[in-house]
């Protein structure tokens, strides 16, 4: 059986990260999320207060940002260690999440990532969400995935992830939040989200996650067998 390269992208919180993760413990593939990637780069820059318009500081600040995705047997999935402290929590509090589309829209900040992801994928077999991975970073990939689904349904997942998360959300905050988040990422000029060509539409507004488990495994299947 070979192994394929997956890519999920779509809006914020359509639950990528959810559906990749639990394909890629269906498949035993590895799942690599790129969202938490370019939140804990945003983490450190704002622990740092690095000018993100200063270049230099900028170049400074990559080459001291070391990324690793470790397993925590508790939660029994993968973690985001940024130079070797786990920050799955801390990155996804809002101030984070206010911040990391335009960090995630500058050039040096995307070339940085995308390299680290490529590396990541070159023995195939993995599942990568994101907004850019099936145009940008695997343009190739086998199956790509892009997700899409009610914005009030985003805003209620949203919001219910970051109050389990941290003990606290606000919902006008959640609201403003997602609605900047997609026009940030759907107009930035550097690998703005789309749908690419070849990809398949899962709208999961009214689909469980083992529904639309059970449909993207299918088609994962169907690639890899074919």
């Amino acid at each position: 059986m070979k192994n394929i390269i997956i890519t999920v992208d779509g809006y914020s919180s359509c639950g990528k990260s959810t559906l990749a993760r639990a394909l890629a413990q269906e498949l035993n593939y590895i799942f690599i999320d790129s969202g938490a990637m370019y939140r804990a780069i945003t983490l450190y820059f704002l622990n740092n207060q690095i000018d993100i318009f200063d270049d230099h500081e900028l170049e400074k600040a990559l080459r001291n940002i070391n990324l690793k995705f470790q397993y925590d047997p508790v939660s029994g999935s993968s973690h985001i260690h940024l130079n070797g402290v786990n920050v799955e929590n801390e990155i996804r509090k809002m101030n984070v999440s206010n911040a990391v589309s335009k960090v995630a829209a500058l050039e040096k900040v995307r070339d940085f990532a995308v390299e680290m992801q490529r590396k990541m994928g070159r023995s195939k077999g993995i599942v990568m969400d994101g907004r850019d991975i099936g145009t940008t970073v695997f343009p190739k990939a086998e199956l790509k995935v892009f997700m899409t689904a009610d914005k009030n349904i985003r805003v209620k997942r949203r919001y219910d992830e970051l109050k389990q998360k941290t003990g606290y959300a606000n919902l006008n905050d959640v609201i403003r939040n997602i609605e900047n988040r997609d026009h940030l990422d759907t107009t930035r000029k550097i690998s703005p989200l789309r749908q690419a060509e070849d990809a398949v539409v899962l709208d999961n507004s009214e689909l469980n996650a083992e529904e639309q488990l059970a449909i993207v495994l299918q088609w994962a299947k169907e690639k890899i067998n074919g």
